[in-house]
């Protein structure tokens, strides 16, 4: 099948105290900018021959750069979009670890959902199709770009790695970073790398 990249967006200036969730007007700060072009050099010498990205504007800004240095489209792909965190979107991390909810979804992720949005396993289940459905779509030599987000990201490992929900939290997948998942004829997924910041191998050693 294909090789592809799950690109962390760029840093803004809401990710580091609130959960920005999928507030429009969200943009690229300095630093995510930054990330963005280290992203571009990060990738130099590897044939990309697509590239999707997240509907939310972060995302986009961050997809923007590849593709214009590439001369590729962007294509927009909503099962890539951040998690629907319902009323939780725009709290502050400090508010809602005084909510009891919070340790539900902390402990128990796959028996949890936001108020009046989404449940971590609907999630779950719409990124890796996505995942998977785009990988098909792609020849074994070919290499895609899909910008997207960090809960995203860790939840689409949990399920490939073939773990716990749970284990979702101990990924660590920083702004700008990249992670590799390959898959072979046999539509088996490898993990080759997680929350790369430097240059990488694409394919894993056998």
């Amino acid at each position: 099948m294909t090789t592809l990249l799950l690109i962390r967006h760029g840093e803004n200036d809401m990710v580091v105290d609130r959960l920005a969730g999928r507030l429009p007007g969200i943009h690229l700060n300095d630093q995510g900018r930054e990330q963005a072009q280290r992203i571009i050099r990060m990738l130099e010498g590897i044939p990309i021959k697509a590239v999707y990205s997240s509907p939310l504007e972060r995302s986009l800004e961050t997809a923007r750069l590849l593709a214009d240095a590439r001369n590729l489209p962007i294509s927009v792909s909503h099962p890539l979009v951040e998690v629907d965190y319902g009323e939780w979107q725009g709290c502050t991390y400090e508010e809602l670890k005084l909510l009891p909810l919070w340790e539900k979804v902390l402990g128990e992720p796959e028996n949890s959902g936001f108020p009046g949005g989404e449940t971590f396993t609907a999630v779950q289940q719409r990124a890796c199709t996505e995942i998977r459905h785009i990988a098909s779509w792609y020849n074994k030599d070919d290499v895609v770009a899909c910008y997207t987000h960090g809960d995203i990201i860790r939840l689409s490992l949990a399920f490939f790695l073939n773990m716990p929900m749970v284990c979702f939290h101990s990924f660590v997948i920083n702004t700008g970073s990249v992670t590799v998942l390959y898959f072979d004829q046999d539509h088996h997924p490898f993990v080759v790398h997680t929350n790369l910041t430097e240059k990488l191998a694409l394919k894993p050693v056998v």
